[in-house]
């Protein structure tokens, strides 16, 4: 049962994310670059915040955490791959591994890393907060910092990230990139890191993260360089046997 669950968590969550990037939506609000944020399009991540802040007082969801973590743990007790370390940044490397394979996205290198790192500062500073202030035990008994899952909110909005670069190129980016967040998810379970609603609700955040950063990002750029006219790039460099990023930019 609980397996079945987990499989259709794996297949759901990416065409629950692809049906809602698919439909049209009146109700919107548009950002200084014009581009708007969709009512409909934060239904899924709310209700995944949602459910995650439910089980930190219901007990019938709480119940369904413990019964989820007993059978896993039941079934693979010795359950010890760390894939999801390195996962929850798949999908993110692919944005930047694609432009580099010449396939580009809807922003350039520079706006996209830009959208991606203030991503990065909202997930990670509601995950904080949200830990420290739920301080809810791991179901491995390994800390109080359960409540949500810190790796699948990363994961999410990684994913989200490739989504949104790569919809209008091919909706199957995102569908890949979603399917390996909940594959992400689903490992954190399974290496008895957290609990079903911890995943749930860091899935919520990390997509609504992206989401929020997506459309934020115009106005704060906007508000650092005025109406200068900036041509800046990011490039990959190679120096002394180490990989990074140049930064390149003109008045």
């Amino acid at each position: 049962m609980i397996k079945l669950r987990l499989l259709l968590i794996a297949c759901c969550i990416p065409g629950l994310m692809y049906a809602q990037v698919q439909q049209s939506d009146s109700l919107a609000v548009k950002n200084a670059a014009g581009n708007s944020l969709k009512m409909k399009s934060l239904i899924v991540p709310a209700i995944f915040i949602g459910y995650g802040a439910v089980s930190l007082g219901n007990n019938v969801v709480r119940n369904l955490d413990k019964t989820t973590k007993n059978e896993l743990q039941e079934d693979h007790p010795l359950f010890a791959a760390h894939v999801d370390d390195y996962s929850q940044f798949a999908p993110a490397l692919a944005v930047y591994a694609l432009n580099l394979a010449g396939i580009k996205g809807r922003h350039s290198l520079a706006d996209a890393t830009g959208i991606y790192i203030l991503s990065s500062a909202i997930m990670g500073g509601t995950v904080s907060v949200l830990k420290n202030t739920s301080y809810r035990l791991r179901p491995n008994g390994n800390g109080y910092h359960s409540f949500p899952s810190g790796h699948t909110a990363n994961a999410f909005a990684a994913a989200e990230f490739l989504n949104q670069e790569y919809k209008d190129v091919s909706s199957w980016y995102g569908y890949a990139g979603y399917t390996v967040a909940a594959a992400t998810g689903i490992l954190r379970m399974y290496n008895n890191k957290h609990w079903f609603s911890d995943v749930v609700a860091g899935a919520g955040i990390g997509i609504l993260s992206t989401k929020v950063a997506s459309y934020v990002y115009p106005h704060l750029k906007k508000l650092v360089l005025g109406k200068q006219n900036v041509n800046y790039n990011i490039a990959p460099l190679y120096q002394d046997k180490a990989i990074g990023l140049s930064f390149r930019g003109t008045l």
